[in-house]
């Protein structure tokens, strides 16, 4: 396991894209803010969340299934966290980086929408907790 510190920085945040690109893992640990870009940083770059949080709630999660494709770890369980991810078995990663890989299609932004983009996601979300919130009055 690679754990690093702050990284040089590099135009284009070379060093950083570059970890990113050849981990398996990202570790996505709450911080001050409600949301991060890393976890879909880690995405793109094809690594696997590994989100760190008693209360998170990840983007589109009423439209994807992020358990197929992240790792989520409460914050009792960060003594274990190498434990668990060791735990994961190679072909289960590779499940796992396969769905990474295909859910990357849901978060670019594109100028004209195209079908299942960020613009989609974003509407359909809306929609479905509008209907989740009028169906519960």
């Amino acid at each position: 396991m690679k754990i690093s510190g702050p990284l040089p920085h590099v135009r284009g945040n070379v060093n950083y894209i570059q970890f990113m690109k050849s981990s398996k893992f990202c570790i996505h640990a709450r911080g001050h803010e409600v949301n991060s870009p890393r976890v879909v940083e880690a995405i793109f770059h094809e690594c696997i969340p590994v989100i760190i949080s008693d209360n998170f709630i990840p983007p589109f999660f009423e439209i994807l299934n992020w358990e197929s494709f992240a790792v989520f770890v409460t914050e009792e369980e960060i003594p274990n966290l190498r434990n668990i991810l060791l735990s994961i078995s190679e072909e289960r990663y590779l499940e796992m980086h396969k769905r990474v890989k295909k859910v990357q299609e849901h978060f670019p932004w594109h100028a004209e929408p195209v079908k299942d983009d960020l613009s989609h996601m974003l509407l359909h979300s809306i929609w479905y907790n509008r209907l989740f919130h009028i169906s519960q009055t």
